[in-house]
């Protein structure tokens, strides 16, 4: 049996803090086919950006471990880019130079100047911000510069596009153009895609799979739900659909009749354990 392109297998992480170790994840798994669009959600301090650190090679898991193709994911790399709810952008370089940028790293040595210069271009095209290439980050809307972080993180062919909630800060028009851009692209590249939000209906509309984290503290996976919704999907169309309103129920239900809502007594006293602010950062 073929294995899974991305395995999350038994993932673990565990925080020192004042009043002893916190366990912010415990066993977490679940696997990813090459070409998906998944969503990881659950409420805020369940340790779903925890779950992508880790995939990303920024945090080490305490047990358990991540797969990319066969191998151990144990550091950062240009095989898993991350795209942040914040764009990043670097202020004192044009949106041409922020992306150009990354691709001289990854293909310095690989790719002739002007064969990175005409990738540049073409992953600036891809999002539709080619006649800003030369404007400086200053110049250009909120989401227009987190359409040039995406085309940073395409420009490095990438085997795994990881998003922290890249759609979080814009206003809501915005965000579906977004939206609609991102799965535009990922159906054109073939793009694998780990996506964190806690948005019920932005996972519903661009993931084929919702994993749904229980709360923290030793959060875990609760339930993995498979969204079998044709592509393209039309969000018009999709918002007087049955099929679509189900699935949005089910992760509903979960994280607010299942896991989703904690007592506050239980609250507290999770407050109380998490202490700092800086691990309380870490585990969500």
């Amino acid at each position: 049996m073929a294995n899974h392109f991305l395995e999350i297998s038994k993932v673990g992480i565990e925080f020192p803090t004042q009043n002893g170790v916190f366990t912010a994840l415990k066993d977490v798994d679940f696997k990813i086919d090459k070409g998906e669009f998944v969503s990881i959600i659950g409420h805020s301090g369940c340790g779903k950006s925890t779950v992508l650190n880790i995939i990303a090679g920024l945090y080490r898991a305490t047990y358990g471990g991540v797969i990319l193709e066969g191998k151990e994911v144990t550091d950062p790399g240009p095989d898993r880019a991350v795209v942040f709810q914040s764009h990043a952008l670097m202020p004192w370089l044009s949106v041409y130079e922020n992306v150009a940028l990354g691709v001289e790293q990854v293909f310095k040595g690989q790719k002739t100047a002007a064969e990175m210069k005409d990738w540049v271009e073409h992953n600036l095209a891809l999002v539709k911000m080619d006649h800003a290439m030369h404007k400086m980050p200053h110049e250009i809307s909120g989401g227009m510069k987190q359409r040039v972080g995406i085309a940073r993180c395409l420009a490095m062919q990438p085997k795994v596009m990881l998003m922290d909630e890249p759609f979080g800060a814009l206003d809501a028009l915005t965000r579906a153009n977004l939206q609609d851009s991102v799965m535009e692209i990922q159906k054109e590249l073939d793009t694998t895609v780990v996506l964190i939000t806690h948005d019920v209906d932005e996972a519903v509309l661009m993931s084929d799979k919702i994993v749904m984290m229980s709360n923290g503290p030793a959060a875990k996976v609760g339930e993995i739900l498979d969204i079998e919704l044709e592509r393209p999907r039309e969000r018009v169309a999709l918002s007087k659909s049955d099929q679509f309103n189900y699935y949005r129920q089910q992760v509903l239900s979960f994280l607010y009749e299942k896991k989703g809502v904690v007592s506050f007594d239980a609250a507290k006293k999770t407050q109380q354990e998490t202490s700092s602010d800086v691990i309380e950062k870490q585990a969500g």
